[in-house]
């Protein structure tokens, strides 16, 4: 700890701390990241702006939700294992609880005048969240055309064979891993993307010293060693098995909530890019394969996730929450239970892999970073998740303008869907002020008759 620094921070402190994120952190990746930095950085100096910026760009090459494994990685920082343990999992928990809450809200209200005229109205608005996604990643990675042609490529390949071929997302994930390792061999000046977050970045640092300071050593627990490595890994898959084993002998192979684990846990690996990234890959499995939600309700579902505090991946939660209410998991008597219980089992498979890469391989992965030739696959898979979320786009606004295939274009949603984008990608504004304001204004036009 530096000289004048702030004293160590008490477990408790920390553990009140992490709680109050986890039930304040709107605005998808980038707010909450902007909120950790004015509480870690700015005002409690738990943490200097070097060590902060240098634990982002880490958790930015892992697959996962970056601002839940940033909030583990300082957590563990801080208080070792248990301390990340905590940090990550008070980050998730007001999410799930209140997801829980609102998709039963949903499922049982949703089809009230005035809570349909909302579902209307925040349905196109997420449309143009996507369509600012599309926009604001494209922009940290791509470049211009004649500087990254070659990531140009890659990111309308992936939108053909999503949105044209309809290949699986894995395999579009696999094609980028090979094609950006491919890449950073033969055009490397393409493949030095930067971290993003530009808002982070130009901060201005205070002078005061912090707990974990730009010079302070790395603590014990944080420097890689094969032994910790192993134990890490092992404690892993104990508990990846033991529950999976747990559902399995309950339900079988061709059970709902083993198949639920799996699944999730698939697409935990594939997130590079963010929840936007992966949602393609969940409807994909989840609205056409399992058939556990329609694709309406998926992007009812992703406005609502859009809506509470946490990681936006949390849609998955909903997603549990509708497959194990559609099937009754747990028998028709006790339709809410077994709900809830697929909404907890599919967020204990999505969000475990993201403890284990912090805990088991931070310090690895750290000290590689800034390698070309170990961030240019990673570079190629961000690229490729440019097209992935077009083709989402794509999809969420054909659903919007047509919500019955072959009736009328609804003329008014794809309104809505435009002065949303407008508001997020022009004028600067939060998204959810946006989302409000549809809302709003799809009551007052299916009050007015307005709206289909």
């Amino acid at each position: 700890m530096s000289v004048g620094g702030p004293g160590p921070v008490p477990f408790g402190e920390a553990l009140r701390f992490w709680l109050k994120l986890g039930f304040i952190s709107f605005g998808g990746p980038a707010g909450q990241i902007a909120v950790m930095h004015r509480e870690l950085v700015e005002q409690r100096r738990w943490i200097s702006e070097r060590r902060f910026l240098h634990a982002l760009n880490y958790c930015m090459l892992l697959p996962g939700p970056e601002a839940q494994q940033l909030a583990t990685y300082i957590g563990w920082l801080l208080h070792r294992t248990w301390g990340g343990i905590a940090a990550g999992a008070l980050f998730v928990l007001p999410s799930l609880l209140l997801l829980i809450g609102l998709s039963w809200a949903y499922l049982v209200f949703g089809h009230v005048g005035w809570v349909a005229g909302v579902l209307y109205g925040i349905k196109p608005a997420v449309a143009a969240i996507v369509v600012q996604a599309v926009w604001r990643i494209g922009g940290k990675v791509l470049r211009s055309p004649r500087q990254a042609p070659w990531l140009w490529a890659m990111a309308i390949g992936s939108f053909v064979a999503i949105a044209v071929l309809h290949l699986p997302f894995p395999l579009v994930v696999l094609s980028a891993l090979a094609l950006g390792w491919l890449g950073g061999r033969l055009a490397p000046a393409q493949f030095l993307a930067g971290s993003g977050h530009a808002s982070v970045k130009a901060a201005r640092a205070p002078a005061a010293p912090a707990l974990i300071d730009d010079h302070t050593p790395t603590p014990a627990h944080a420097r890689f060693s094969r032994g910790r490595l192993l134990r890490v890994l092992l404690w892993g898959g104990v508990l990846w098995t033991l529950p999976m084993a747990a559902l399995l002998a309950w339900q079988g192979a061709q059970g709902v909530l083993p198949t639920m684990g799996l699944f999730f846990t698939q697409a935990a690996l594939l997130t590079f890019g963010g929840a936007y990234a992966v949602l393609p890959y969940v409807y994909q499995g989840a609205v056409a394969q399992y058939g556990w939600l329609s694709g309406p309700q998926m992007i009812d579902g992703l406005a609502l996730g859009e809506t509470t505090p946490g990681p936006l991946i949390m849609v998955v939660a909903f997603v549990g929450f509708l497959g194990g209410w559609h099937t009754e998991v747990l028998g028709p008597e006790a339709r809410f239970a077994g709900a809830a219980l697929a909404a907890t089992v599919v967020t204990w498979f999505t969000f475990l892999p993201s403890f284990i890469f912090i805990l088991a391989g931070g310090p690895l992965v750290e000290s590689t970073h800034g390698q070309v030739h170990f961030t240019a696959p990673l570079t190629g898979i961000t690229a490729a998740v440019v097209g992935v979320i077009a083709s989402l786009g794509v999809f969420f606004l054909m659903h919007i303008a047509r919500p019955v295939p072959g009736g009328p274009v609804d003329v008014a949603a794809l309104a809505i869907a435009v002065l949303a984008a407008l508001a997020l990608v022009r004028f600067k504004l939060g998204v959810i002020p946006v989302i409000a304001a549809c809302g709003a204004l799809g009551v007052l036009l299916k009050t007015a008759g307005w709206a289909a």
